[in-house]
């Protein structure tokens, strides 16, 4: 007989058995053991796959880089813009206020529409081709 020690149970059918025996290949009651390498490989390529997905499509990462980099450009365009719109107003401040009085009539002939005395204006309308009446 077997001593005590040495019998476990199947959990399939609860009959006393050998647990030291060897188990043949193959063997469907054969226990694999929980884990093991291939387990951890699979768990570590899956949060190496996470950060590296992360990395590229996340909050902060290299898709929101780049689109932070272009807003950056665009924004860097726009402040150039004024800047350049700002040095012509002065210009033009400057010489409104020294009395430059080309500048004062370049204006209002611009946006006043006045002439200088003896001037004759000419309003030329847009006229229909020939044919399309």
């Amino acid at each position: 007989m077997y001593k005590r020690r040495e019998l476990g149970y199947n959990s399939c059918s609860m009959s006393a058995m050998r647990t030291d025996a060897p188990v043949p290949i193959g063997d469907p009651r054969a226990r694999r053991g929980r884990g093991g390498l291939h387990t951890g490989l699979v768990t570590v390529l899956a949060c190496v796959a996470f950060v590296v997905v992360n990395a590229l499509v996340g909050d902060h990462g290299l898709a929101s880089l780049l689109r932070a980099r272009q807003n950056l450009a665009r924004l860097a365009r726009e402040v150039e813009a004024r800047q350049a719109e700002n040095d012509r107003l002065r210009e033009q401040i400057r010489r409104l206020q020294g009395g430059d009085v080309a500048a004062i009539e370049e204006i209002a002939r611009r946006d006043l529409g006045l002439i200088r005395p003896g001037e004759r204006l000419f309003i030329i309308r847009d006229v229909p081709a020939p044919g399309h009446q």
